[in-house]
């Protein structure tokens, strides 16, 4: 039972904010998409170009990486290396990106505990380096989304497995909104609308909508 005289307006340190997540892409690329059959392609390419123009609004840092780019992938999604065009993007020949020294260093780097992950396919490249990180101490919110697997199946035991394991799945608005989180942070509300008008689907055209008819600072 809480104690009612320690109950304060204040958030839970579990919540992901700007300064305590990184996020990392892992593997969305051409040849991975093309074997991709647990959900619409498309949408996926969505919420992962979503989820990184998230990460650049709230300057939260990020790992590119791809996995046999020249032999048999192919480059990674030009939408998402668009969004951060200075980025370095590591390549590997490890399915598991854990395994990877440079990657793991660049993760490393980031300072962050909280690991913020998305990438093809769910049942190979997301959940080894998923349980692999949370073995050494990580927090992992995989980005179920703006990931995908070989069949729906697929996906969906890759996603449980990885619950089972610790980690906590969430949605790429859902980790927008959180990084967000009052709509009184005036610095980041254009930025966070316009991300949500572009690739929020309906939400963001509810928005496009408030403003027009409503006018002044409309949000969900």
């Amino acid at each position: 039972m809480a104690d009612i005289a320690q109950v304060t307006a204040s958030p839970s340190p579990d919540l992901l904010t700007p300064d305590n997540c990184a996020v990392l892409f892992v593997d969305h690329q051409p040849q991975m998409f093309f074997g991709t059959g647990s959900g619409d392609r498309t949408a996926i390419i969505n919420s992962t170009v979503g989820l990184a123009k998230a990460a650049k609004v709230f300057g939260v840092p990020v790992v590119l990486s791809t996995v046999a780019a020249e032999s048999f992938s192919g480059p990674i999604l030009p939408q998402l290396a668009d969004v951060f065009p200075e980025q370095k993007i590591i390549d590997r020949t490890t399915m598991n990106a854990w395994e990877d020294p440079a990657f793991v260093e660049a993760v490393k780097a980031t300072g962050r505990e909280k690991l913020v992950i998305a990438g093809l396919w769910t049942e190979v490249c997301v959940v080894l380096p998923v349980l692999s990180a949370i073995a050494q101490g990580y927090e992992v919110y995989v980005v179920t989304d703006a990931s995908g697997g070989v069949s729906p199946q697929a996906h969906e035991h890759a996603v449980q497995r990885m619950i089972q394991g610790g980690a906590v799945p969430v949605t790429w608005v859902q980790v927008l909104l959180e990084l967000q989180r009052d709509w009184a942070r005036g610095e980041t509300y254009v930025p966070v609308t316009d991300v949500v008008k572009e690739h929020g689907g309906t939400y963001g055209l509810g928005l496009v909508y408030a403003q027009a008819f409503i006018g002044g600072h409309a949000a969900g």
